[in-house]
């Protein structure tokens, strides 16, 4: 006992100088190593982060590379006019938008191409989505994927020795499985298991064995299938009941709804800046015809002046050259303002900043006065506005998933039945051996089965989370046709305000040509009288208004094309209107035939009586459903969806108001003061562009004024 009792303290000892051995190690300090050699400290860093740049080099854009110098006001070098018709600017807008451009978006430190790439949308989008394999966006691929037939296998060998003992073992397992659109799957398995030991003979057992499931009950049916995916394949909260290939077809839907809208709003954008340079060029032109009448009277005061005439004082002299040199100044804003609106049509064009052309609308603005129908208006802006068509597709996809999720609610029972013929033997393979010698002889021979036959049931008690799901699905679709509903309100709201701006912007554009031609009999009067009479003061107030008159009828008449742009983005018809259609590309000719031999299939197939094969539509190539009005009168006008001549009533009711004359030449009025016109009608059209193959800096639009006076 005493012996006993000294060894153990003499373990407890030894233990307590290994601690304290590896107690001293441990507090040793780094700085007794040492080591031979002088230390290469380059690739020593005194940091753990820093700014690096990553190994990416891709060649730059060619509008990039081959662009000039962008051009000022300071270039004397006259370049070639370039007209571009405004079908023309939008083809091109939309061959160079594979990523699509926003006007607003432009100069902004927020600008999504910068801070959000992801979400810019792209020609891609529509097929990133129709490729998408994570949960939340699969597209409809990745939702047949769960209907591939699967098949996996293994090989496993063992050895184990002890002693007097060896053992081999050897198993071998593989299975091919299918799962079906109406929710069951079928299995085909075969089993091989190998023993061997050194005392006993070796031997093979196994089967191979056919397994059928079908829900019963939850996830049953080929409608939760096609909407939430096979049951049997789902993960809970996780995947939820939006992994069927319904859903993913409705998210490609979704998808292409918001590239058609990102189509219209890059088309809006385009005739919105080809107006904004349209409008530069005529303010252009206005200032330098203001320039040179200031000029002309300028040098005219100072002729007199200096030749000691009375009736100019070198104050009036001062003063036209103060409004010479103010005009002057609008002219040079008026051209910078022409390259800077030339710049951002070329933005959205997607051309370079300079490619040795100046850009020059070549159609002008609409002078007619649309009047479009009300009621047909509401109407197909209530069937074609692609917002509403997106909101439905996200009613019709919560509409399936709450399907789906009320499918949930009730216990999960399968019914499953199998069937397996038994194999065993010593020999794996073999050629006129005994009876069940060989494995696989007596799995063929099939005397040796088995069989089985039940119901597999799990019941959550309460279904507190079926239920949870069931009512957020009822919240979000009853949010979803809540807003769908504030969505037609709110397109009719905007609809009615584009129809106070057609208004408007025409009667502006009415008033101001009025004022205009106001200003030029003025004008004209003035000259007629000696300025001996009239200070030159009020010739010069006049020429000034003169060029804010011009101003104000271009801007009006610019806006109220606007106005007509803005009013076919209203009602759905902007894309439509201008000839525009989105197609799908083509594709690969391996596609075409696989498509071809999976048709044929079909039109071979016998269709199994009792049994309807046809599903329950969700989609059609027309909308659903009608447009209907209560105040809406008896007997309503096709409506107005094309700019069309209003009737005058000195006229017949059939017969057009026509245009103002172009080429008339100014002439005195037959009364001093002209009378404003008091029915709408047609205003002039705008000036025609100068004859093509000049080349200049800035041509402009020469536009002779026509007056119209009435007795």
């Amino acid at each position: 006992m005493r012996m006993y009792r000294g060894w153990i303290r003499k373990k407890w000892g030894l233990a307590a100088v290994l601690l304290a051995g590896i107690g001293v190690g441990c507090a040793q300090s780094r700085t007794d190593v040492s080591y031979l050699g002088e230390p290469n400290v380059s690739y020593y860093r005194g940091h753990a982060t820093q700014i690096d740049y990553p190994a990416v080099d891709t060649p730059l854009a060619s509008e990039v590379v081959t662009t000039r110098p962008p051009i000022t006001v300071r270039d004397k070098t006259n370049l070639p006019i370039r007209e571009i018709a405004l079908g023309e600017a939008v083809q091109i807008a939309l061959t160079n938008s594979q990523i699509i451009r926003t006007a607003g978006t432009f100069l902004s430190t927020g600008n999504a191409l910068y801070t959000n790439p992801e979400r810019i949308p792209s020609v891609f989008d529509p097929a990133i989505q129709e490729s998408g394999v994570l949960f939340g966006g699969r597209g409809v691929e990745a939702a047949l994927s769960a209907f591939d037939a699967q098949l996996q296998t293994s090989m496993i060998w063992g050895r184990d020795d002890r002693e007097a003992l060896t053992r081999e073992t050897g198993a071998f397992e593989s299975s091919l499985s299918k799962t079906f659109a109406h929710g069951g799957s079928l299995s085909l398995n075969q089993t091989t298991s190998y023993l061997g030991s050194n005392p006993v003979a070796s031997n093979y057992t196994g089967n191979m064995r056919l397994q059928y499931q079908l829900p019963l009950l939850a996830g049953s049916g080929a409608e939760f299938t096609r909407i939430a995916g096979p049951i049997g394949q789902s993960f809970g909260g996780v995947t939820g009941v939006s992994q069927g290939v319904l859903i993913a077809r409705i998210n490609n839907d979704i998808t292409l709804a918001d590239f058609e809208s990102s189509v219209r709003n890059l088309v809006w954008d385009v005739e919105n800046a080809y107006w904004d340079l349209y409008l530069a060029y005529q303010i252009f032109d206005v200032a330098t015809q203001a320039r040179d009448s200031t000029d002309s009277l300028r040098k005219y005061i100072d002729l007199r002046v200096t030749g000691g005439a009375r009736e100019f004082t070198r104050a009036d002299l001062h003063q036209a050259e103060d409004q010479f040199f103010a005009a002057e100044t609008s002219v040079n804003n008026a051209q910078s303002r022409i390259y800077d609106t030339e710049i951002r049509l070329r933005r959205l064009l997607g051309l370079s900043v300079n490619d040795g052309e100046i850009l020059r609308p070549q159609d002008s603005p609409v002078s007619v006065e649309l009047v479009a129908d009300w009621y047909a208006s509401l109407t197909e802006a209530l069937t074609h506005r692609v917002e509403l068509r997106r909101q439905k597709w996200s009613l019709k996809s919560l509409e399936l998933q709450l399907r789906a999720a009320e499918s949930l609610t009730r216990p999960r029972m399968d019914f499953v039945g199998g069937y397996q013929v038994n194999g065993f033997g010593d020999d794996l393979l073999g050629y006129n051996q005994p009876k069940l010698d060989n494995f696989y002889e007596t799995i063929a021979d099939g005397d040796y089965t088995g069989w089985n036959l039940g119901l597999q049931m799990s019941w959550s008690l309460g279904f507190r989370s079926a239920k949870a799901q069931v009512h957020n699905y009822e919240l979000r679709l009853a949010k979803a046709q809540k807003v769908l509903s504030e969505q037609e309100e709110e397109i009719s709201h905007e609809m009615a305000i584009s129809f106070q701006e057609l208004a408007k912007t025409y009667k502006a554009a009415e008033i101001s040509y009025n004022r205009m031609n106001a200003v030029e009999q003025e004008i004209y009067y003035r000259r007629l009288r000696n300025l001996e009479v009239d200070p030159a003061d009020l010739l010069l107030r006049a020429i000034i208004r003169k060029g804010e008159a011009q101003t104000a009828y271009h801007q009006n008449m610019v806006e109220y094309n606007k106005a007509i742009t803005t009013f076919q983005v209203r009602k759905g018809a902007l894309l439509r209107h201008n000839g525009i259609a989105l197609a799908e590309g083509g594709w690969e000719p391996w596609a075409y035939e696989d498509a071809n031999f999976n048709s044929n299939a079909r039109l071979h197939a016998k269709p199994r009586k009792r049994v309807n094969q046809q599903p329950e539509a969700f989609a059609g190539p027309a909308p659903f459903g009608g447009v209907y009005f209560e105040n809406q009168e008896d007997q309503l006008n096709e409506s107005v969806s094309e700019p069309t001549p209003v009737n005058d009533d000195s006229k017949s009711e059939d017969q057009p108001a026509q245009p103002l004359p172009e080429n008339e030449e100014l002439q005195a009025p037959k009364v001093p003061t002209p009378k404003p016109l008091k029915e709408p009608g047609t205003l002039p059209p705008p000036a025609p562009p100068v004859e093509k193959g000049e080349t200049s800096s800035l041509e402009v639009f020469k536009k002779p004024i026509a007056l119209k006076t009435e007795e």
